[in-house]
């Protein structure tokens, strides 16, 4: 049966990853979590005090773009792959809400996404891809042959993130995660290179009321009705 390409685009804390995953383990598809590309990136400018809360250096973290390396390896027990930074697993540590608070300033640099849209390019060649991020329906595979763009209520995104940071140990609060949330909704979809925005011809999915189970099924299906057109 002939594979495709699955683009999934949507707001933070939707649930793309978990859609995503699901999707490529059902159809024996390989999935990239492009969100843990510009994590992994904003952890090194993190690490190496190129960003911080009150200042940034947005030139001198261009200049280190060639000396970072990312990779995904598979986790056999876990049964999906992990992010390495320069062969560093750091799957954790690009999971922080101090990475939230700062990913969505790092993917406005161009230079940033000019350098991951070109590997994330190379990852679809030979297309049976399931990839999530902001823009994989509008740049990174505008072709593709199956587009869905994922929403719901920032109350119900935040709350969903927040029970996920404590169930991982993090001490958060409710209302410091609703404001990242609507931070980064913000300057996603207002950033001058490649905003986050719905393509013309994506599935709109809003799960807000809507359990794990049933958004799988969901997709699943349609996903299967597209494949079989397209076969």
């Amino acid at each position: 049966m002939r594979k495709i390409t699955i683009a999934i685009d949507g707001f933070s804390s939707t649930g793309k990853s978990t859609l995503a995953k699901q999707l490529a383990k059902a159809l024996g598809y390989i999935y990239v979590d492009t969100g843990a590309m510009y994590r992994a990136i904003t952890l090194f400018a993190m690490q190496n005090g190129f960003i911080s809360a009150s200042s940034e250096n947005i030139e001198g973290l261009v200049e280190q773009l060639t000396n970072i390396n990312l990779k995904f390896v598979f986790n056999e027990s876990l049964g999906f792959s992990e992010m390495y930074l320069n062969d560093e697993n750091v799957e954790k540590e690009i999971r922080t809400l101090e990475v939230s608070r700062n990913v969505s300033r790092i993917a406005e640099i161009e230079q940033v996404r000019i350098k991951l849209v070109d590997l994330q390019q190379k990852m679809g060649v030979e297309k049976g891809i399931v990839m999530d991020g902001r823009d994989i329906g509008t740049v990174v595979f505008p072709d593709a042959e199956l587009k869905i763009f994922m929403t719901a209520s920032p109350e119900k995104r935040a709350y969903r993130r927040y029970k996920e940071l404590l169930d991982r140990g993090d001490k958060v609060t409710y209302e410091d995660v609703l404001e990242n949330v609507e931070k980064r909704d913000y300057i996603d979809s207002h950033r001058e290179f490649s905003p986050l925005k719905r393509a013309t011809n994506a599935v709109g999915f809003d799960n807000s009321d809507m359990g794990l189970k049933e958004q799988f099924e969901r997709m699943h299906n349609h996903a299967l009705r597209v494949i079989m057109k397209e076969a």
